[in-house]
């Protein structure tokens, strides 16, 4: 298996045990509202508004094909 692979296997990993493990409801306050909502939803989609910001944001540089 190449490295890659097997750190993003890591990180996956990781990111399900943490996400499986933060259930409780939390608020989210921005500005003038504020919004309840489970951990277990608000963390994947941290996660994936992360990732596809470093995946444009690397497309962009041309740092995409390493």
């Amino acid at each position: 298996m190449k490295f890659k692979t097997i750190l993003a296997l890591v990180v996956l990993v990781l990111a399900v045990v943490i996400i499986v493990q933060n259930t409780q409801v939390v608020t989210y306050r921005a500005l003038l509202w504020s919004v309840s909502v489970s951990q277990i939803i608000l963390l994947p989609a941290a996660l994936l508004l992360g990732f596809l910001i470093g995946f444009l944001v690397g497309k962009a540089s041309g740092r995409g094909r390493n």
